[in-house]
């Protein structure tokens, strides 16, 4: 009689989107038997901060994929009624100066939709079980070696398995833990952001648009849109000339912020932002940081990471929630690929295979935020208004196509990924094949003469 397998213990930190995205698919899709999957995660309640948050149509696809169906409601995500998923405007007219489109997404359900960080949070959370999230564990430092990983935590305890996962954000202490050289920078960029009930601005602001709104100055944004259970948002993003020294030494991740600054910031724009910032009840700061991509996405053979630890991208075009998403889908889809992860080799083979399936992919919008970054800081200042507004139009017109971020298939790109990486494979065992029999098949020489 064959024994049953020995539980395969798989390590997350953080149980935020990430996270709990990657438990439900390493549960639902990668078929793997005997999965033991723990979340540990430092907040001490399970509480999703950061306000609003938007999936694009490969996020919405990969939810349904994972079976989160409650998030594809009309209920708990909003979809602006012309199908639109972005119209940009000029700060000051109002003017709308262009617009994002979906190309290929016949489901109205998969056009691009914003939560409330919290609900979509919710959504994911109703799947996976609470015993398996293990909650005031602030991480230190991760290590893994031939026969295992283990995360340890300033509580004084630690957790032990098979394989880590690092969904730890944009910060990760798990990547930290194995390229301690890595460092972050800060973009230039602050984002005040609020949400609150709807009541308050709809049919209180003259104008105010049914579809999300992006306005651009030739400095600062701000966005404003409804949300899903009948919630508001508006973000503004301003400049601070600072260093990244000195903000992460003042400005701490969801920091009050003073909303009379927001007010302040924007009474000079068009009637409709000025409006919203008046009714703006609060705001809280979130310094935007990115990162450049990384060489590789596995340490030793047992270590990987996604979403936000993976590709630091510092949440530009709102793609942050649905690469996470993707990331998740891919890692399980690799998983189920090679199949027996009893062993050291093919755990790093599984590894691999998502890696390969996601990297380019990411790498391919970190080259452009870095392009964009780079951009702005070698601008010399305009040399009047009408320059300013030249250069504001000419950006606003000449945005990057983003319809490869925002309609990527996952799943296709993982088949491509998976026959190469098998051909590869099939390769390497017929060289080696060839070679052991030549060697098997050579003439035997005679025996050295001693001298």
């Amino acid at each position: 009689m064959t024994e049953p397998s020995r539980p395969l213990k798989v390590l997350i930190a953080g149980a935020g989107i990430a996270g709990l995205a990657t438990a439900v698919a390493l549960e639902r899709v990668s078929s793997i038997a005997n999965l033991n999957v723990q979340l540990y995660e430092q907040a001490p309640e399970l509480l999703e901060i950061g306000a609003s948050i938007a999936l694009s149509p490969n996020g919405m696809r990969t939810l349904e994929k994972l079976g989160i169906h409650s998030a594809l409601s009309d209920e708990t995500g909003f979809r602006g009624p012309s199908g639109i998923p972005q119209i940009f405007r000029h700060w000051r007219t109002n003017q709308v100066i262009s617009v994002d489109t979906h190309s290929n997404v016949p489901d109205s359900r998969h056009h691009t939709t914003r939560f409330h960080r919290g609900h979509l949070h919710s959504a994911l959370l109703e799947h996976v079980p609470r015993e398996s999230i293990h909650l005031g564990k602030r991480l230190t430092r991760a290590e893994a070696g031939n026969n295992g990983v283990a995360l340890y935590f300033d509580d004084g305890s630690s957790a032990h398995g098979d394989i880590l996962i690092g969904a730890d954000g944009l910060k990760s202490k798990v990547r930290q833990s194995f390229i301690p050289e890595y460092k972050l920078r800060f973009s230039g960029k602050v984002f005040m952001r609020s949400t609150f009930d709807a009541s308050l601005v709809e049919g209180k602001i003259p104008d105010l648009p049914a579809d999300s709104m992006h306005w651009w100055g030739p400095n600062d944004n701000f966005f404003a849109s409804r949300l899903g259970k009948n919630q508001y948002t508006t973000v503004g993003a301003y400049s601070d000339p600072r260093t990244s020294e000195e903000v992460e030494q003042t400005v701490g991740w969801d920091q009050q912020g003073d909303v009379n600054f927001l007010r302040e910031r924007y009474k000079n724009w068009n009637p409709v932002v000025k409006a919203l910032t008046g009714a703006t009840p609060s705001t809280n700061l979130y310094p935007n940081f990115a990162g450049d991509a990384l060489q590789t996405w596995v340490f030793g053979s047992r270590v990987t990471l996604v979403g936000d630890a993976a590709h630091a991208h510092g949440g530009a075009f709102a793609a942050g929630g649905s690469l996470a998403l993707d990331d998740a889908f891919a890692l399980a889809l690799a998983f189920g690929h090679v199949g027996d992860l009893s062993m050291a080799n093919n755990i790093q083979e599984a590894l691999r295979l998502y890696e390969r399936t996601r990297q380019p992919h990411t790498n391919r919008l970190l080259q452009i935020v870095h392009g964009q970054l780079d951009t702005n800081k070698r601008a010399a200042p305009a040399k009047s208004e009408q320059e300013e507004d030249a250069r504001l139009l000419e950006r606003m017109r000449n945005r990057p196509d983003t319809e490869w971020l925002s309609e990527h298939d996952v799943e296709a790109e993982f088949n491509r990924a998976s026959q190469e990486f098998d051909e590869e494979k099939r390769t390497l065992v017929s060289v080696e094949s060839s070679a052991g029999t030549r060697a098997d098949t050579a003439p035997l020489q005679p025996p050295a003469s001693k001298l």
